[in-house]
């Protein structure tokens, strides 16, 4: 086997692993997500939550599968929520999310402005998991996005990348590996830790002013390590440990943007801050 082959294998193998679950069994359509649900371009935002929610997905996710419950979680409380598909690559169904990054952000852009355009409203609020949580800070500080959006809520996002448990400090020594990494799943390359989109993205500062960040981390993270660098810096940023919230919480990358009502709970109080209420381990239960 070539050198870079065994470098590529168990790259390739920790992050399917870790979002192919984002898929399961392709049960719906990702194209569009269920109007009965979200996605409803009738919804008009009410008094009490002015803001459409677009829900980001993360790399190999789609904008159904990985909203199944937290759409619904949202949307029952009373918001007009709505989720999009970005980053295919030619070829690849299913799975969104693997194209260059500041083309995806473009999408991005897009998509926000027909929602607003659809709800009347002057600004939205962005939830985000993994890429999904990273990728919209591009659209905030390069296309115009901060005068469109109030807040960025992500769970596990990879702000300042991820080494996989140190598998990515290997690929310098196999410049065929980083190379074929770069060619055939740009989204994957640039978010490894270094690369020099988050550079970019990085540089002069994480935040713009006029956005309201939080990022929700947990420290059993096994895709985007080490876990703290998820965390931003910034005069309008609140960074939770999930753990300080439930101690007894063992959601890792996936579970926490695809089933955790604790996390759930606390990007609800992030939507709504005047309404906030404590998040706790009984807010499973919520």
């Amino acid at each position: 086997m070539l050198p870079w082959k065994r470098v590529l294998r168990p790259l390739a193998a920790l992050l399917l692993t870790a979002t192919v679950a984002t898929v399961p069994a392709a049960t719906a359509h990702a194209a569009t997500a269920p109007t009965s649900g979200w996605n409803d371009y009738s919804c008009k935002p009410s008094a009490a939550h002015p803001r459409p929610v677009v829900l980001v997905h993360g790399t190999f996710g789609n904008s159904v599968d990985n909203w199944l419950v937290l759409a619904p979680y949202l949307k029952d409380r009373g918001y007009c929520v709505f989720s999009l598909d970005y980053g295919q690559l030619p070829g690849v169904p299913l799975f969104y999310g693997l194209g260059p990054i500041d083309k995806s952000a473009e999408q991005l852009a897009a998509y926000v402005d027909k929602v607003l355009a659809a709800t009347g409203a002057a600004k939205a609020d962005l939830v985000g998991h993994s890429q999904g949580g990273m990728m919209p800070r591009y659209y905030l500080k390069f296309l115009g996005g901060a005068a469109k959006v109030n807040a960025l809520v992500a769970l596990a996002p990879d702000n300042h990348g991820t080494d996989l448990n140190g598998f990515t400090n290997l690929l310098p020594y196999f410049p065929s590996a980083e190379d074929l990494l770069n060619a055939t799943t740009p989204g994957l390359a640039d978010q490894i830790t270094g690369s020099a989109f988050l550079t970019k993205l990085n540089a002069g500062g994480d935040t713009v002013p006029g956005v309201h960040y939080t990022v929700i981390a947990t420290q059993y993270d096994e895709v985007v390590t080490p876990w703290r660098t998820q965390y931003l810096s910034g005069s309008d940023v609140h960074n939770v440990h999930l753990q300080d919230l439930c101690p007894l919480d063992l959601a890792e990358h996936l579970a926490i943007g695809l089933t955790d009502r604790i996390a759930f709970h606390e990007v609800a109080n992030a939507l709504d801050p005047a309404h906030a209420t404590a998040t706790t381990c009984a807010s499973v239960f919520s």
